[in-house]
């Protein structure tokens, strides 16, 4: 993937280094569980977020870093990266507004409550920012079959960005409210949020050459390897790979063969209008 050279400006804070602080009292063994539910489970992190919610105010302030472009190749990478989605997105959305983005390590406070690694990457809309912990990457190439691929990062990063968009078009809060409806036991519109934020991820791919000062985009294969890590990280490879089954009811992010559907029509489309995973409710 070309993206060395390319224009920074995505707006990322960088909070590594700084610690993750700790989470007192007896709440420890549910915080734990609730993570790690997201790496092994796909469990979506707004039910995270309900739990790590509780939690006391001190250990949910936010901690700052240092904004700007990071120095080292990772974050410069993150930063260029999610300066050509911005720039994809603002010529494609009207009211389009960017999105933090924060890089940090361990732990982190945020707008939906206390954020940890086990969650991987994630989006908060009470904050609108886009969290980071980079050793996800290392965790989806080592432990979970991903490809360890720059473009693969690319697509975690868009995918991310793509709730952001979500967020913006009013679609997270009508999926809250629907699941709330449902008891929570409805699992199709967390499975639709999640493939059509693949599906944007594919538009932007499919558009990062012509976005920003040209210098981003992928190469030839690239797609493949972001398919390889579209079915590392769906809901039936996790089940499998923690639990030998798989549970289609408890899915929140979509089957692989899902995740790689929606993923390449975003990028034969280029079009976000062909990303209508809602239609198929």
């Amino acid at each position: 993937m070309e993206w060395e050279g390319g224009r920074g400006g995505g707006g990322v804070e960088d909070r590594r280094g700084m610690g993750g602080g700790v989470i007192a009292g007896g709440g420890l063994g549910t915080l734990a569980l609730a993570l790690v539910g997201y790496l092994f489970f796909g469990i979506d992190p707004s039910t995270t977020e309900q739990v790590v919610g509780q939690f006391s105010q001190q250990q949910q302030q936010q901690q700052r870093g240092t904004v700007g472009t990071p120095q080292d190749r990772d974050g410069r990478f993150v930063d260029v990266v999610a300066a050509n989605v911005n720039d994809g997105w603002s010529t494609r959305m009207k009211g389009y507004s960017e999105p933090r983005v924060v890089l940090y390590d361990r732990g982190t406070g945020t707008g939906c409550g206390f954020g940890q690694a086990a969650m991987g990457p994630f989006y908060c809309s009470n904050d609108a920012t886009v969290y980071l912990d980079l050793s996800f990457w290392r965790e989806m190439e080592t432990r979970l079959g991903a490809s360890g691929s720059e473009f693969a990062r690319a697509y975690v990063i868009a995918h991310e960005f793509g709730h952001h968009v979500q967020n913006i078009m009013g679609l997270t809060e009508k999926v809250e409210r629907a699941q709330q409806r449902s008891g929570g036991r409805d699992n199709r519109y967390s499975v639709a949020l999640e493939l059509q934020a693949d599906c944007f991820a594919g538009v932007w791919a499919a558009n990062a050459a012509a976005a920003s000062d040209g210098k981003v985009a992928p190469g030839p294969g690239d797609l493949e390897q972001g398919l390889l890590t579209a079915k590392a990280i769906s809901d039936d490879a996790l089940q499998r790979r923690a639990t030998g089954r798989v549970v289609p009811e408890q899915f929140t992010h979509g089957s692989s063969a899902q995740r790689v559907e929606w993923l390449k029509r975003g990028y034969r489309s280029g079009d976000p209008k062909s990303c209508d995973t809602f239609g198929r409710l």
